[in-house]
């Protein structure tokens, strides 16, 4: 018994060294999944260069662009595992349905909504943070990106008419809630990562994405149409391994999430403008943007509530309806 409380002790130890060395060290990865040199990519650099000099110099970063720690779902289980410090994008749901909760389709309908529903005080973010804690991930605050749309090769048929058959492959985020709109919306989904979306359009594996935006739709190859149909909210997490977020100091604590509010304050006064301007970006290179009109939206809107909603209230359970019941009280 004795040799067994002394090997606990021994291990313990070393765990709370290896946390420690981290911090002392001053080296934390961070990643993202934009370019070098990208507007996120600023973004990151601001925030680590704030967190840097208010700590002293004791906290300082190297950041990892364009997914260079890996897909953000392997990602997510590297800062589970302390193997990353940092990160800031989605996250996966493979090791939890119940995260999917974040993405839920048209559950904002525009940026005040979404500000609202996003928000620290909000139940959603409440329970985003308590799914997470399983796996030993810590919510700093979050980056709002843009409302999602539909990138396409081809035009399909009545492409802003959920009831008929685009006879379109798209790619969809390997994710329940991404295949069912997928699908109720006409097309069918083909789950993969984003990583590998640009490999699916060049080979014409997918003849379309659904799970992005139009600015992360820029650049991509033999994109012809987009139909910005607001299917989702695209709302970026920071966070951090949370075993390394208790060890520092309360001083420390406010630094990151001072730094983190601050990112977040930012971003949200210039994220519609960016993403206006994304649009005008892809109709600049000869992409053809399709706009639904209000009935036609209200009439997808209405469709995939009535269809994908109960999957994903399945999934998640009572923190679902939550949710749900607080975007009806402010819209």
């Amino acid at each position: 018994m004795g040799n067994i409380l002394k090997t606990t002790l021994v291990c313990i130890a070393a765990i709370l060294l290896q946390v420690g060395l981290a911090h002392s060290s001053g080296k934390w990865k961070i990643g993202h999944v934009r370019s070098a040199g990208s507007v996120v990519d600023k973004d990151v650099q601001k925030f680590t260069s704030t967190i840097k000099k208010n700590s002293q110099g004791t906290i300082n970063f190297e950041i990892y662009a364009a997914n260079k720690l890996g897909d953000y779902s392997v990602v997510q289980e590297r800062v589970s595992f302390g193997e990353v410090e940092m990160y800031l994008g989605p996250f996966g749901t493979s090791v939890d349905k119940k995260l999917s909760l974040a993405f839920t389709p048209f559950l904002v309908t525009n940026w005040s909504e979404a500000r609202r529903m996003y928000s620290s005080s909000s139940p959603l973010i409440k329970h985003m943070d308590s799914f997470l804690q399983a796996q030993n991930i810590k919510i700093l605050g979050g980056y709002p990106v843009y409302f999602g749309g539909i990138a396409l090769t081809e035009k399909p048929n009545q492409p802003t008419n959920p009831d008929v058959s685009k006879e379109v492959i798209i790619r969809v985020p390997p994710m329940r809630s991404f295949e069912r709109t997928a699908r109720e919306l006409g097309y069918t989904p083909y789950p993969i990562t984003w990583v590998y979306a640009r490999m699916g359009l060049k080979t014409g594996m997918v003849d379309g994405l659904i799970g992005g935006g139009a600015e992360g739709y820029l650049g991509l190859p033999n994109i012809r149409y987009y139909v910005p149909i607001k299917d989702h909210f695209e709302y970026w997490f920071m966070y951090m391994n949370l075993d390394l977020w208790r060890s520092l100091s309360t001083e420390d604590q406010q630094i990151i999430s001072q730094a983190a509010v601050e990112l977040e304050e930012e971003r949200y006064g210039k994220a519609e403008q960016y993403e206006l301007q994304s649009l005008e970006d892809l109709k600049s290179k000869g992409i053809e943007v399709i706009e639904m009109n209000n009935a036609e939206f209200e009439k997808t809107r209405e469709k995939i509530q009535k269809k994908v909603w109960p999957v994903m209230k399945k999934d998640i359970g009572p923190a679902f309806e939550e949710v749900v019941r607080f975007a009806e009280s402010g819209q």
